[in-house]
């Protein structure tokens, strides 16, 4: 995850922080596990990342919401932080995994933190992906700038699978949380994603209705 200027929040908050935050060892080799075996894109990557994807997207050079994403496989911890200077959040992350999979067939798995009430999951999770795997970890320890500091981050963690192999995906996952097949959910309006304002006031709208207690810091 680049996280260069902001530090995690539930995808609400704009906080200040210089750190990048990646993905434990553990779920990399169960992301690696439910691919085959090879990782060919992670669009968000960082100087520390332990991800090794055979492409992999990282600022300032390369912007991974700018760039293909017809790759067979996507892996992706997206930044979870509003990025006012660019206008982007972790929703336009989730856009950007949905239409890898509807448009070039891509298998894509997200970490992510559990909303499921905002617009972004409303939107391109509910009714688009195959599954979602509801991390056990109490306070799920990123790596900060590549090493186990021991700190979790308070908030829950989910895995997001937009895929044709929902079975893959919840043998490799189901040691490591609860697993939902939503597929079912293919197609199906959820909530009022689609009903709401326009385009990016609706989006950084959706963030800011979290309360104060909902904010993810370390202690």
């Amino acid at each position: 995850m680049e996280q260069d200027t902001f530090l995690m929040t539930a995808g609400r908050k704009v906080v200040a922080d210089n750190k990048d935050w990646g993905t434990p060892k553990k779920y990399v080799d169960a992301v690696r596990e439910c691919f085959g075996g090879n990782i060919d894109l992670d669009p968000c990557s960082n100087r520390y990342s332990i991800v090794n994807a055979r492409t992999e997207f990282a600022l300032p050079k390369q912007d991974g919401l700018r760039e293909s994403w017809n790759f067979r496989t996507v892996y992706v911890n997206p930044p979870y932080g509003i990025d006012r200077q660019h206008g982007k959040t972790i929703r336009d992350w989730l856009r950007k995994c949905e239409e890898a999979h509807r448009v070039h067939g891509s298998q894509v798995i997200a970490l992510i933190p559990v909303a499921t009430n905002t617009g972004h999951w409303k939107k391109y999770i509910y009714g688009r992906a195959t599954g979602i795997c509801f991390l056990y970890d109490t306070r799920l320890r990123f790596l900060e700038n590549g090493r186990d500091t021991g700190k979790g981050a308070p908030m829950s963690c989910a895995m997001v699978y937009w895929g044709e192999d929902f079975k893959c995906f919840s043998d490799v996952f189901m040691p490591f949380g609860a697993v939902v097949n939503i597929e079912n959910l293919k197609g199906i309006t959820i909530g009022h994603a689609h009903n709401k304002g326009n385009g990016r006031q609706l989006e950084f709208a959706d963030f800011a209705e979290e309360s104060n207690s909902m904010r993810r810091e370390y202690s």
